[in-house]
This record gives structure tokens, C-alpha cells and sequence, in this order.
């Protein structure tokens, strides 16, 4: 592993500095490309304006009028955290601007697939529902639009994802458009993309939408709608200032489903999670959110982001991924904090089975992956791993495991549940740094028409569908793709930091600032790196290093999760700073993140 000290640009050190900023976190802001404070402003007054959002427009008017018609909607969600939070938005949002008859419908990872197919569609027209509602899913939907409109249904897609490709000759099949094409009058070709023929799109990813903000999750798209709605009841007289429905109370919901979606975090998505997280940590929250801190043992007056990203997205994400994402959208849903606290308890049950369903696949999957390697070379350019016993809810979790180890893109595979696909993997990637997984996936697709039944997915994670006896041709084409593609130096792991930690900022008044600011993607929580001394090393619970070190000069506590190799007496470590508080004592320790092997 190679450790990159970030860039830091004085001028903004400086204007950061003399706005009044911690200058270490000066420092930081400005290594992540900040440049004024007022950057760093988390007021709603400078949320992006909802009018800047294509289709938001058209959508609120869609929406007023089922409202002022008594119209039954129904909101199709994704089985993830940012479609279970961008549902209970939906559901808590336009309830609370008047929809007195709307409901939801979330697809099942293993039978029903993937977002707004053609029998989901048949299903909500079966409810009674005019109006479907997608969250965080349909922007690819071709097939599944065009039913819902053939059943008379008005379709509104909210999503952020990247539309499919064109249609072109030899266009691959994709996830959503499993024939490879579309029939005619069922999409829009617009530019080099093809969109479903909603009554309205609201992406800001979708062509000639100008939003300034590309990087809203589902969950951001939603909540933007809902502004547009209100005021468009507004405008129609319904509310006005005075009488008009609070909706900063979603904003929790908000925060959590786009930090759990690993979105990047430019200015505006910072201010939203920073406007939940502040609500939060007051103690104004939805019921289930409050159940869910309790359940992961967390406090929620020092809620943070890593809370969302590492103990309260994991147990809504487990119930998508091993029962049904109907238990986290109720709880996201209910106000009564005794079934809130029962459900929460159930989906922490389950988080536990998925983890430790997820540990035996890991373990086989890095047997698996041993096996394919030859010690004596480094390892393949790109992995792929099956085995007839894994679970396909977790391939995707086991599939960055690998890629962690290995820092190679990798795809993990289960057989399908779904009826009828006895023979088929259905495999999700995860993939490093200059190596676009979908655009691979698309150019095995081209060289080898046929193996790839169904695929999908972005830059660094996407998913596909194979059959059985295709497994060693997709292996050996991937490999092939990635010999193509990748150099040593993008096989060669890096680790971007902010350098050494002063060490008058190695307090806990300091780690608990850092711990209350909003990081995430794309704006990184800081890791510090420099050498530090080894005073002792011993192992806890056989995985854990617990580290006694010198750091300029002074003791301090470390720990290494995961890592049961010793250290030299001198080692190049990368670190975070954590407060650790043991019986009643609050002490400053380092938690490592990596060596340096140059």
C-alpha cells in the first residue's frame, strides 16, 4: 500500500482560518477542496432551489392534482436503504400535504428482482392505485413503465441513477432491458441514453436536467419532489407560509438514506445530512430512527455519519437482503415507539444472521480466491468467485471483502432463488479505482454475446446475471478485460491522508469535532499517516491488534481491527483519532487503517 499525502492549497488554509475555522480542520476542508466557509454552511436557506430540478415542476402538479382528485398512490421502492428511507419520505411527505390514500409496494430481492418490472407494475394496478410513484429505481424501467401505462396508471419516476444505454446495433442486454432493446413506442431515445416514457422524470442524471447537485440520492430526489408539491399547493391556495406542512422533520430520513448509499457528498448533500444529523442529535427524529440508535448501542445526542454509514444503514440494508425491506420501511414509517422498538430489535436479528452468514462466505470466498492464485505472482487482475452454498443477499458485501484484500475488481455469484432460474448466478462486483465495472460488464457482453443474461450497475459496483455453465467463460473474460485495462500502478493499492496529526490536536475535544463533522464520499473522513514507535503489540480475541505507540514523542493507545500480523518496531501507519471511553475515562487512541509497503 502506498500512502498520498493530499494537496493542501494555503489560500484556502487561510480563508477558512481567518473565518473562524479549527485550523486543523482548515487543513482538512481545504485538502477536500473547499475554499470559503460559507461552503461550510449547513443552512437550509442554501439547499440547492427545487425549481433547478427537471421534471420537479411537472411532478408537483401531477401530484396536486391526483391529491385534489382523491387518487389512491403508490410508491414502488427499492430493497436498499436509500429506497426504504426515500419510501418513508414518500409516504410520511405526501400524507402530510393532504394524499389521503397512498401506499407502497417494494419489490423482493430474490423473487421480484430489481426496480419497476412489468408484473410489479400489474401488481399496483391490482390495488386499485392511479398513480405509481417510483423511489430510487425506474429511471431504466422501460418494460415496467410502458405496463403501468398500458394499465392506465400515471407514472412518475423519481430516481437518480444513470439512464440506460441507447438502443444501437449489437446494444448489450441490461438488468432492466433484458431483450437487449425495446419494443417501439415504450422508451425515449434521447441522445446517447434511452428513457422510460413516464408521464414525468425527475433524475437530476437524466439529459438537459441542469441541477447543480448530480450526486442527490433516492432519498434527496424524493425530498426535493416534496418541496416542489408544496409549493405548488401553495400556489393553488392550499397552505400558505403560515399553515404549510413542516418537512424538515424528514430530513433524518433524508441524511441517513444518503449517507447508507454511499453518494458523494458535495455542498449540498453535506447540508442535508448535516440538517438531519443536527435534528438528530436534539432529539427530533422519527420514532424508528430513535429505535434503530438504541438497538446498534449508539448515543443519539453524538449521532454521526459513520452511525448512519456502519450501524444504522447495515440494518435496514439486512432486511433487503436476507427477508423483506417492507419490515425497515414500517419501521420508518411508525410513530408508535413501542412497534418501532420490536421491529428494530427484529431488523438488528437479522443483521446478525447476515453477518454471520456473510463471515462463512467470506472465508470460502477467500479459500475460493487462494486457490486461483499462485503465491509466488501477484494475483490475477480481477476475481470472481462461486460456490452452490452462498446466499445471494450478501455476494455484494462478500464481493468488497475481496476487494479489499486483494484491491482487484471482483464479482461474487449465488445461485438464483428466483422461480424458474434454477440455473442461473446472479453475481454483484465491486470494483477499484480506474476500472469501470459496467463498462467492462458491457464489453464482455459485445465479445461474448449470450453469457451475460442481464446486467447493470455503475462505475464501481454492478450486478449480473449468468448462467450456471457460463461461469468460466465470464471469469476468463473479465480477467481479459482487466489485463486490458490495468497497469501497475492501478493494481498498486494507494491511501489518500492529510499527512501527520499535530500533536496538539491529538486531543478529544479535537476527535470529537472531527467525529460531529460530515464526512463521507467523496469528502473523506481524515486519515492521518507518519511513523510511528511499536511500544507493545497484543492480540484480542485472536483478530484484533491493541497497540501501545509513541507518537511525536508521547504514549498512545492504538488498535488495528482485523489485523493479527505483528508490527515492526517502526512502522508507517495511516490512522484516525477516536475518543474511547472506558469507565467513565475519555482517552485520545488511534485506530489504524494501513501500512506503507513503500
Amino acid at each position: 500500500m502506498k500512502f498520498e499525502v493530499r494537496d493542501i492549497p494555503p489560500r484556502s488554509v487561510w480563508a477558512l482560518e481567518q473565518a473562524g475555522v479549527h485550523p486543523l480542520l482548515a487543513r482538512l476542508y481545504a485538502a477536500r477542496g473547499v475554499t470559503a466557509a460559507d461552503e461550510l454552511d449547513p443552512a437550509l436557506a442554501r439547499l440547492l432551489a427545487p425549481a433547478g430540478l427537471k421534471g420537479v415542476a411537472e411532478a408537483a402538479r401531477l401530484l396536486a392534482d391526483a391529491i385534489a382528485a382523491g387518487e389512491r398512490l403508490c410508491i414502488v421502492a427499492d430493497y436498499d436503504c436509500d429506497g426504504a428511507t426515500a419510501c418513508a419520505v414518500g409516504l410520511r411527505g405526501l400524507r402530510a400535504l393532504g394524499a389521503q390514500n397512498v401506499g407502497y409496494l417494494v419489490p423482493n430481492r430474490v423473487v421480484d428482482g430489481y426496480g419497476l418490472t412489468p408484473p410489479i407494475a400489474e401488481r399496483v394496478a391490482a390495488t386499485g392505485a392511479q398513480v405509481l410513484i417510483t423511489v430510487d429505481n425506474g429511471i431504466a424501467s422501460v418494460e415496467g413503465v410502458a405496463r403501468a401505462r398500458a394499465l392506465g396508471l400515471k407514472v412518475l419516476v423519481t430516481d437518480h441513477h444513470l439512464p440506460a444505454a441507447a438502443s444501437s446495433p449489437g446494444r448489450p442486454k441490461t438488468a432492466s432491458d433484458p431483450s437487449g432493446g425495446s419494443a417501439a413506442g415504450e422508451a425515449a431515445s434521447v441522445g446517447a441514453v434511452i428513457l422510460p416514457k413516464a408521464d414525468v422524470i425527475v433524475n437530476p442524471n437524466q439529459p438537459g436536467c441542469t441541477f447543480e447537485s448530480k450526486a442527490l440520492a433516492g432519498v434527496g430526489v424524493m425530498f426535493y419532489v416534496l418541496l416542489g408539491l408544496r409549493a405548488e399547493l401553495r400556489a393553488r391556495g392550499v397552505f400558505d407560509n403560515a399553515t404549510q406542512p413542516k418537512l424538515d422533520a424528514l430530513l433524518p430520513l433524508v441524511a441517513l438514506g444518503t449517507v447508507a448509499d454511499v453518494v458523494p457528498l458535495d455542498a449540498n448533500n453535506r447540508r442535508l445530512v448535516a440538517q438531519g444529523l443536527q435534528r438528530i442529535r436534539a432529539g427530533q427524529m422519527p420514532a424508528g430512527v430513535q429505535a434503530l440508535i438504541t438497538a446498534a448501542g449508539r448515543e443519539a445526542r453524538k449521532a454521526s455519519t459513520f452511525d448512519f454509514g456502519f450501524a444504522l444503514g447495515p440494518r435496514i440494508n439486512a432486511a433487503g437482503r436476507l427477508a423483506d425491506m417492507t419490515l425497515g420501511i414500517e419501521l420508518l414509517t411508525t410513530d408508535d415507539a413501542a412497534r418501532a422498538g420490536e421491529l428494530a430489535r427484529q431488523l438488528d436479528a437479522i443483521n446478525r444472521e447476515r453477518r454471520e452468514i456473510e463471515g462463512g462466505m467470506r472465508e470460502q470466498a477467500m479459500q475460493i480466491a487462494e486457490g486461483l492464485l499462485d503465491p509466488s505472482e501477484s494475483p490475477p487482475p480481477a476475481l470472481a468467485v462461486y460456490d452452490p452454498d452462498f446466499h445471494e443477499g450478501v455476494v455484494g458485501i462478500v464481493a468488497a471483502r475481496l476487494k479489499d484484500r486483494w484491491h482487484r475488481p471482483a464479482f461474487v455469484f449465488a445461485a438464483s432463488g428466483a422461480p424458474g432460474k434454477a440455473h442461473e448466478l446472479k453475481g454483484s462486483g465491486r470494483s477499484i479505482a480506474g476500472f469501470h465495472l459496467r463498462d467492462a460488464l458491457d464489453l464482455i457482453a459485445k465479445r461474448h454475446p449470450g453469457v451475460l443474461l442481464r446486467f447493470g450497475g455503475h462505475a464501481m459496483a454492478a450486478g449480473c446475471t449468468i448462467a450456471e455453465d457460463q461461469f468460466d467463460t465470464f471469469e476468463q473474460a473479465l480477467q481479459q478485460v482487466a489485463t486490458e485495462w490495468l497497469d501497475t500502478a492501478t493494481l498498486t493499492q494507494r491511501l489518500a491522508t492529510d499527512g501527520a496529526l499535530p500533536r496538539e490536536s491529538r486531543r478529544a475535544d479535537v476527535a470529537e469535532e472531527l467525529q460531529q463533522a460530515v464526512w463521507g464520499q467523496g469528502f473523506a473522513a481524515p486519515v492521518f499517516s507518519e511513523e510511528l514507535v511499536v511500544l507493545s503489540q497484543r492480540l484480542v480475541a485472536d483478530k484484533h491488534l491493541a497497540l501501545k505507540l509513541r507518537h511525536q514523542g508521547e504514549p498512545v493507545d492504538g488498535m488495528w481491527f482485523g489485523r493479527t500480523e505483528p508490527l515492526p518496531a517502526r512502522a508507517h501507519l495511516a490512522f484516525r483519532l477516536e475518543v474511547d471511553e472506558w469507565q467513565g475515562q475519555r482517552r485520545v487512541r488511534l485506530l489504524i487503517e494501513g501500512q506503507a509497503t513503500d
